[in-house]
């Protein structure tokens, strides 16, 4: 039930279909596929090609995906892996010789090959009742008429100006007049329109071969990239095995590696000993005890989580009960752990999606170019911003998360659903790079264990990174004292903590509960 004394938006509630996005146009286009006859992944797909153009700077077709799915929602959930993999002559050994001591942010060597067309393409030949062609046809329709720029994504526009302007492809695109767009303006890109017609026409080969292709191929090389034509033709995403375990009666299932999901599930198990129901959930003791479990996590993620393909992960060891009882032991409620590795856990630009349909077909949907505007290597004919997702790579050949000759990075973006009793109840996600596994531990107790509407994403966050608690302005400052006296630094973050999306299901009542989260530009619409 809201609280009406808190700031925040109220749930939308429905009871044929719901679709959440970061963006009104991308919920609009979901739910007019919806009521067009499209089912629940054709309103995903069409929606993630919308917010590809209308957020150029978080997501689009030169990125990856990964995807939850429940076929009528009773407890199957299928898992997709559209990640990309590094080019087949990417190798530890050729960097290293070259003088790099990291995979860089930007440029042609954070390139992965991207995931997300392949995956739109199967997951709708699996599972939809539209064809691409239909899907893409409202982005092809903002991208060559033009959308208005709205506030948050003219927000995260602002910040690479720089960046962007060191291409020249990317500056003509994106920075039109010499500058990023600002709230309002109207933002047109007939090159990404005429390259969506190409997809729309021919499917995934018309991404993945001929003049599509080689524009990316050759801009790529021409900046010392390693990547070939053969590269982009054998992409091929995956349906994997999730991962899960069970907290407050629910089953919360996530990607398995090289997805991060497995850090929300590790903090989950170590959350679980504790009774977080009888605690304040805006106070310093709740709080400190999702740090603590965080940091722990986070550490077992950058110890062991690569690509399965190419590197074992413990996960039966990692997932148990008694891993959990082991690593609970290390967590004191009055003081900060002292003896953890520092970690770096920078946010992202991402765009999630949840939406259920009247047959209850459930589906968690994320897709990014991770940071803003990716690589900042744009297609010069294509008009397709590339990812930056090979910077997650270690030029430690011992890692898990070396990189190699077509292996997948480790990766951030992770999409979420619960289930109970056999079926699920929400397909749900929270956007933000690093801060993800945060963000659906927060959101996920906030509704188990304080009874929570969908609309907690209102609630006030904190992240541990980088040695300092990012605590947002609606933390109490009871809390926040409460949180220095345990030993931890505070500090505001310079940007809002992520982003989310839920759809929850009531099976006994028929009806559906959308919620959107208020930081980002989106919002839930049903019927």
């Amino acid at each position: 039930m809201r609280d009406f004394q808190f700031p925040g938006r109220s749930p939308v509630r429905a009871t044929e279909a719901v679709a959440a996005t970061s963006h009104p146009l991308a919920t609009l286009a979901a739910i007019d596929m919806l009521r067009s006859g499209g089912n629940a992944m054709d309103a995903a797909v069409c929606a993630a090609a919308v917010q590809g153009v209308v957020e150029p700077q978080s997501t689009g077709i030169g990125g990856d995906c990964f995807v939850l799915y429940s076929p009528g929602g009773q407890g199957n959930v299928l898992a997709f892996n559209g990640s990309g993999r590094a080019p087949a002559r990417a190798t530890v050994g050729w960097y290293l010789e070259k003088g790099f001591d990291r995979i860089p942010l930007q440029g042609p060597h954070a390139v992965t090959v991207p995931g997300a067309v392949d995956a739109w393409s199967r997951l709708l030949e699996d599972h939809g009742r539209k064809g691409l062609a239909e899907a893409l046809t409202p982005a092809i329709h903002y991208a060559e008429n033009g959308y208005v720029v709205h506030d948050r994504v003219a927000f995260d526009w602002a910040e690479p100006e720089t960046d962007l302007s060191a291409d020249e492809h990317a500056a003509r695109i994106f920075l039109p007049g010499g500058r990023a767009p600002k709230a309002g303006d109207v933002h047109r890109q007939p090159e990404l329109a005429a390259t969506l017609r190409i997809i729309a026409k021919h499917g995934r080969s018309g991404f993945y071969e001929g003049a599509v292709a080689d524009d990316m191929v050759s801009r790529l090389n021409e900046l010392g990239g390693l990547h070939t034509a053969e590269d982009f033709a054998a992409t091929r995403g995956d349906y994997v095995a999730p991962v899960s375990t069970s907290y407050g009666g629910h089953e919360i299932h996530q990607m398995p590696p090289n997805n991060q999901g497995l850090t929300a599930l590790l903090m989950l198990n170590l959350l679980s000993g504790f009774e977080l129901g009888g605690l304040d959930p805006n106070g310093a003791e709740r709080l400190h005890l999702e740090i603590e479990a965080g940091r722990l996590a986070y550490r077992d993620r950058d110890r062991y989580v690569g690509d399965q393909d190419h590197v074992p992960v413990p996960l039966k060891q990692l997932l148990s009960g008694a891993y959990a009882d082991r690593l609970r032991a290390e967590i004191d409620r009055d003081r900060a752990i002292t003896h953890l590795p520092r970690v770096e856990l920078p946010g992202s630009d991402t765009v999630y999606i949840s939406i259920v349909d009247r047959d209850r077909n459930a589906v968690s949907f994320i897709n990014s170019t991770y940071y803003s505007f990716g690589s900042g290597v744009v297609g010069p004919k294509t008009g397709i911003v590339l990812q930056n997702r090979g910077s997650s790579f270690r030029l430690d050949p011992a890692h898990p998360n070396a990189i190699a000759p077509g292996k997948r990075p480790m990766h951030t973006i992770m999409p979420g659903m619960a289930t109970k009793n056999g079926r699920v109840v929400m397909p749900f996600g929270v956007m933000g790079g690093g801060y993800q596994p945060f963000g659906h531990v927060h959101l996920l107790t906030n509704m188990i264990d304080f009874g929570m509407d969908p609309q907690a994403l209102d609630a006030p966050r904190v992240f541990y990174n980088d040695d300092t608690v990012e605590a947002e302005r609606g933390v109490p400052t009871d809390a926040t004292e409460g949180l220095r006296r345990r030993g931890h630094r505070i500090a505001e973050p310079h940007h809002p903590l992520g982003g989310g999306q839920v759809v929850l299901i009531d099976w006994e009542k028929g009806t559906l509960t959308g919620a959107s989260d208020p930081r980002k530009d989106g919002l839930a619409l049903g019927y």
